[in-house]
C-alpha cells in the first residue's frame, strides 16, 4: 500500500471523493495510487492545500 491509498483509508474515502475533492480525475489517483505514476508539484500542491495536515514526507524521502 503506498502512501496515499493509507492517507485515504485512514480517512475513509473513496479514491472517487478523493480526487473531486483535489480537483484530479479518478484514473490520476488511481495511477499514483498503483505506483505507476509518480505525483505531480501540482498534484502534491492542490492535496496539501485541501489536506494541510497530512503528512507526506515519506514521498520524497524514505522513512526505513
Amino acid at each position: 500500500m503506498n502512501w496515499m491509498s493509507e492517507f485515504r483509508k485512514n480517512i475513509g474515502i473513496s479514491t472517487e471523493k478523493l480526487a473531486k475533492e483535489i480537483g484530479v480525475s479518478v484514473s490520476y489517483c488511481e495511477k499514483i495510487e498503483n505506483g505507476h505514476r509518480n505525483p505531480s508539484y501540482n498534484f502534491i500542491k492542490k492535496f496539501l492545500k485541501r489536506f494541510p495536515d497530512a503528512d507526506i514526507k515519506h514521498i520524497f524521502f524514505d522513512s526505513k
